[in-house]
């Protein structure tokens, strides 16, 4: 008898339930990280006397790009429990991120 297995996936029970695993965790710090990019894009300085707002903003968002979630990815795809899609939405929330530091930062 001429079986085929699929090398990538044995044992599918466990193999299953660590990729439902990481992608639960995948997605809930995508949206962790997504809401704190928005906030940094949502806060601004009141007025000219109100730097903590102004602070506040960068702090968000620096606190977005730690990529926690970034090496979460990293460490899944290469146990090939999620592919290699996963690596989008915090690359994109990184150049979200990096845009609100730098060009997009608000002033007063």
């Amino acid at each position: 008898m001429n079986e085929t297995t699929n090398p990538a996936r044995p044992g599918g029970g466990p193999r299953l339930v660590g990729t439902v695993v990481c992608t639960l965790l995948l997605a809930l710090g995508n949206l962790v990280t997504g809401y704190l990019v928005f906030l940094a894009y949502a806060v601004g300085p009141a007025g000219p006397w109100d730097t903590e707002g102004l602070a506040h903003a960068k702090y968000a968002a620096g606190l977005a790009l730690a990529l926690v979630t970034a090496l979460l990815s990293w460490v899944f795809v290469k146990a090939e429990w999620v592919g290699r899609g996963w690596f989008a939405a915090p690359a994109v929330l990184a150049v979200a991120a990096l845009l609100r530091l730098t060009l997009l930062a608000p002033s007063l």
